[in-house]
């Protein structure tokens, strides 16, 4: 990270050429009328051209996939289409594969470009150097990404809706910090990965906490026995000592926190066969690499993530606020199972086309004929009205005055976090409302 505040790119002046093209799945083709559009979006309203934009995550890849964030926006849009569109303007969501390859994450830029997208919205990519520039060079924004690579931090055409992995590790240090005094991380071997202990250990810092053992693992792992005997030894987790986790033995204060994606699943099948010649230690990590659906396929209360810490973004998914999304995802998604409305990428996604529409509804009270690239990044930057997301997170703006003072991050807007804590096999709120980690993060570079 360098913290660089880039000037804010000159937009080319031009005006969409929206073809007929959508990016077609096999998993939707029958729901498609044609290989040009999704249903009711034909831009038949007579009006108003209808507005494309695209929606990109990895899919089938070894490593992290996030086959739902596509899903959902065709979702979304089939259900604002079927309503008239966004003030008759329908919505055409083109999709690609990123495979989490820097390439491809450029390749799908390009395309968005191509086919006249007007906003990225709701994506998933770990290399935002390969994908921003050829946004920036077309003025092209980027709306709500999942937060995982630097440049969406850094970008003035990045509009980020959550504080991304910063927020998240700093949250769960300060999670921890509550009842751990001694941590083991275990993060990928990546340059992503380089950067979470400093993140973590700004939040344990804040508790007065000892920084976390640093356990380097592989990406794309499928045994890390190797791993998880690091992180206990790192811990003080010794059998000889505190007895074994079969017997009763609890290592007092110590605590395994690891995020690693699709594969921390793999992670903690490892970890639950060797706990048991170890004391039993507590575990937390993030949503993202924890979620319900990884609690139930690994037991449930009877799993070892029974009393884990897990930090994440917004309210827990079966909170009511959710109800909109998950009505959307009950009447269009057409029991698409690449939509786990628990997902965070899912939820990221609604949010990011929750901004998109309050964006394109507010140009269209102001009389805007065309929806440009260049109007949704005044729109955006200027900020006459902020975002309500029907209080899934804070109200959203991105003007000068609304960007937090956090070195490396300057485009974060949105500094809060929720604790979440797995009891009797649910994920549930560990405490009521958001938790702002705004002046974690920036004590973590003060002291650095």
């Amino acid at each position: 990270m360098t913290g660089r505040r880039r000037s804010s790119p000159r937009p080319f002046s031009h005006a969409p050429a929206v073809g007929s093209a959508v990016a077609c799945t096999a998993v939707i083709a029958s729901l498609l009328s044609g290989c040009g559009s999704l249903p009711g979006a034909s831009g038949d309203s007579g009006e108003k051209d209808p507005v494309t934009v695209m929606t990109w995550a990895p899919e089938g890849t070894k490593a992290t996939n996030m086959p739902g964030m596509p899903a959902m926006a065709q979702a979304y849009a089939r259900w604002v289409n079927s309503r008239g569109g966004i003030k008759g303007r329908h919505l055409r969501v083109l999709t690609c594969n990123e495979r989490n390859d820097s390439v491809s994450a450029a390749q799908c830029a390009q395309r968005a470009v191509d086919r006249g997208a007007v906003a990225v919205v709701g994506s998933y990519s770990q290399f935002g150097r390969s994908f921003m520039s050829p946004l920036e060079v077309k003025g092209i924004p980027f709306i709500g990404g999942y937060g995982a690579s630097d440049e969406e931090f850094e970008s003035p055409l990045s509009y980020p809706v959550n504080g991304g992995q910063a927020s998240l590790l700093a949250g769960n240090g300060r999670q921890l910090a509550r009842d751990c005094s001694r941590v083991a991380l275990v993060r990928p071997d990546t340059i992503q990965g380089d950067q979470m202990p400093s993140l973590l250990n700004s939040g344990l810092e804040s508790g007065s906490r000892h920084p976390a053992k640093d356990i380097k693992a592989p990406e794309d792992g499928t045994d890390y026995s190797t791993e998880v005997n690091r992180a206990l030894d790192g811990v003080g987790a010794d059998p000889a000592v505190y007895g074994t986790s079969e017997a009763g033995g609890k290592a007092a204060g110590a605590c395994v926190t690891a995020s690693l994606g699709d594969h921390t699943d793999a992670f903690f099948d490892s970890f639950r066969r060797l706990q048991e010649d170890s004391p039993r230690v507590r575990v937390a990590s993030v949503l993202g690499s924890v979620g319900q659906s990884l609690v139930n396929r690994t037991g449930g209360r009877s799993g070892p993530f029974e009393g884990a810490d897990i930090t994440g973004w917004y309210p827990v998914a079966g909170d009511s606020r959710w109800e909109p999304m998950r009505k959307v995802i009950n009447d269009f998604a057409f029991h698409d199972n690449r939509i786990d409305p628990a997902d965070q990428g899912v939820q990221t996604t609604w949010i990011a086309y929750t901004v998109l529409r309050s964006l394109i509804e507010e140009l269209d009270d102001e009389g805007v004929g065309d929806i440009t690239p260049h109007a949704l990044q005044t729109a955006l930057d200027r900020g006459d009205r902020a975002v309500d997301t029907g209080g899934l997170t804070p109200k959203l703006r991105w003007r000068e005055d609304d960007m937090l003072a956090v070195q490396d991050f300057p485009r974060i807007v949105n500094g809060t976090v929720t604790y979440q804590v797995v009891r009797d096999g649910e994920l549930t709120a560990a405490q009521h409302g958001f938790v702002n980690v705004t002046k974690t993060l920036e004590r973590r570079h003060t002291d650095s």
